[in-house]
C-alpha cells in the first residue's frame, strides 16, 4: 500500500513538473549480445600503479594493484585529515573475496608553504 502511494506521489510530482503533461518514457535502446569468442582473455592480466607526492599542498598518495587470473592483489594510501597515513593492503579471490587490511600510522609534520603578501600600487 505505502509503495503504491510513493508512485502516485512521484508521478503527481513528475505531472506538476512538466506543466500537468505526463509524457511517456524513452524506449531503451537494445544491445545486442557479445560473441563469446571475441576479444576474451580467459586469463587476464595487469599491473598499474600511480604515486603523487605534492609538496606544496601536502597531497601524499599512492596505490598500485595487480591482477593474475582472477587473483586481485594492491594497496593505497594517503594522509587523512589528522595527519596520519592510512594504508591498505587487499586482496580478492573467487574463494576467500574482498579482503583489506588497514594500517594506519603517524606522518611527519608537513608544514604549509608560507608565501609572502603582495603588495598592490
Amino acid at each position: 500500500m505505502a509503495k503504491e502511494i510513493i508512485i502516485v506521489l512521484a508521478l503527481s510530482v513528475i505531472a506538476l513538473c512538466n506543466g500537468g503533461v505526463i509524457h511517456p518514457l524513452p524506449a531503451v535502446a537494445k544491445v545486442a549480445p557479445l560473441d563469446p569468442g571475441l576479444n576474451y582473455d580467459p586469463h587476464p592480466q595487469y599491473t598499474y600503479a600511480y604515486d603523487v607526492q605534492d609538496n606544496l599542498t601536502g597531497d601524499s598518495k599512492t596505490q598500485h594493484e595487480t591482477r593474475n587470473g582472477d587473483i586481485v592483489s594492491g594497496s593505497y594510501s594517503f594522509i587523512e585529515a589528522d595527519g596520519t597515513r592510512r594504508t591498505v593492503e587487499y586482496t580478492a579471490d573467487p574463494v576467500n573475496g574482498f579482503n583489506a587490511v588497514v594500517h594506519r600510522e603517524p606522518v611527519a609534520v608537513i608544514k604549509p608553504v608560507k608565501v609572502a603578501p603582495v603588495a598592490f600600487p
